[in-house]
């Protein structure tokens, strides 16, 4: 399977990208780059996709294995190298759960099989960061 993008420059530092589903994003700098910081800035939509991409993978498998969650969401911690070119060289995710039965071991198994298994933008960060994940558990 091949995925095709088209990345037009709309001035200044900005660009305009589009994506397979039709919609588009813009990507621009911030001002200590030159930029105004109207758009996505590229490292940290990295970032972004990785969260996405796990995160459809667990709450997909919340819905297979008929979990009660009432609400989840996830945060990413990365670190840059000092020299250029800066790439990130480790990514902790830490997951949060919430809801009053929490299955933690099921959630744990829907996390593990995220990122061993399905989440194709999970291994691409592995091929150059060490990763890191945790589950953090909010009974309400």
């Amino acid at each position: 399977m091949t995925n095709h993008i088209s990345t037009h420059w709309i001035g200044g530092m900005a660009f305009e990208s589009n994506n397979p589903s039709g919609l588009d994003l813009k990507i621009d700098a911030g001002p200590e780059d030159g930029g105004e910081g109207k758009g996505y800035r590229p490292k940290a939509l990295m970032l972004t996709s990785l969260a996405g991409c796990s995160g459809l993978d667990v709450v997909g498998m919340i819905g297979k294995m008929k979990l009660n969650v009432d609400k989840f969401h996830m945060e990413i911690f990365a670190e840059l190298t000092d020299e250029h070119p800066k790439y990130y060289h480790k990514v902790h995710l830490e997951y949060h759960f919430y809801g009053k039965a929490l299955d933690e071991k099921k959630l744990q198994r829907a996390v593990d099989l995220s990122v061993e298994k399905y989440c194709g933008v999970m291994e691409m960060f592995r091929r150059f960061a060490e990763v890191t994940t945790e589950n953090i558990y909010h009974e309400e």
